[in-house]
């Protein structure tokens, strides 16, 4: 079984290939970008697919990263993932931008309590604490800097922590020095990419149907549509 997965929702473009029968990375690919998702996610994908050997007939499932993130490329990346998903004749499954920054952890810091940053482009962070064994600790939050040294103290063990995501080190100078040990890792979408694909792999028909590719807000958007 092939699992696509795609980011764009955060400071990338990034998509994978996972083979669950092979359990290994068939490809991943990742272009860290501000803008332009639009105009580079499906050649992207079709390089990917390429790279692997495949088509979009092999594939059984695809994975999509539904918020938080940007408003623009998070959309972007939603539609096209319908739009694959269709092409293809497969389930969607959507995956937040936090879990798929902790599930993609590398194995040096895997195993540890781990807060999930990812940039908002404004301010606040958004953030999830997450404990050792993966299990959220809180719901994903939109915080200023300034008070992140309150919540780790009130929702982490006196223990090593990871902070992940593409804001990873932005977050950890604005918490400071961690008493226990304190590791960063900072991401560019193709860890996050592939994490959804694995996670999404392993669901059973039920699990599917409790995870629609719908967009995960924490705040409005920064544009609205205007009224009649």
């Amino acid at each position: 079984m092939i699992t696509l997965g795609l980011d764009t929702a955060t400071s990338a473009c990034a998509c994978a290939l996972w083979s669950q029968s092979e359990g290994r990375a068939l490809a991943v690919r990742a272009e860290e970008m501000q803008r332009g998702q639009a105009e580079r996610l499906v050649p992207l994908v079709q390089e990917t697919l390429q790279q692997a050997g495949l088509g979009f007939g092999d594939i059984a499932r695809i994975a999509v990263t539904v918020g938080p993130g940007t408003f623009t490329g998070l959309r972007i990346g939603l539609a096209a993932a319908r739009g694959f998903a269709l092409a293809a004749n497969c389930p969607l499954i959507g995956v937040t931008s936090l879990e798929v920054a902790v599930a993609g952890l590398p194995p040096a810091a895997a195993g540890l309590q781990a807060l999930a940053a990812i940039e908002s482009r404004r301010e606040e962070l958004f953030l999830q604490p997450f404990a050792a064994d993966g299990t959220p600790l809180a719901e994903p939050v939109d915080m200023a800097p300034a008070l992140l040294a309150d919540f780790a103290a009130r929702l982490f063990q006196p223990q090593p922590m990871v902070i992940v995501g593409d804001a990873a080190q932005r977050a950890a100078e604005a918490l400071g020095p961690w008493p226990a040990g304190l590791q960063v890792v900072t991401t560019h979408g193709g860890a996050e990419a592939l994490a959804g694909a694995r996670i999404a792999a392993r669901l059973d028909a039920a699990a599917i149907a409790g995870r629609p590719a719908d967009p995960l807000y924490i705040r409005p958007p920064d544009v609205t549509l205007p009224g009649r």
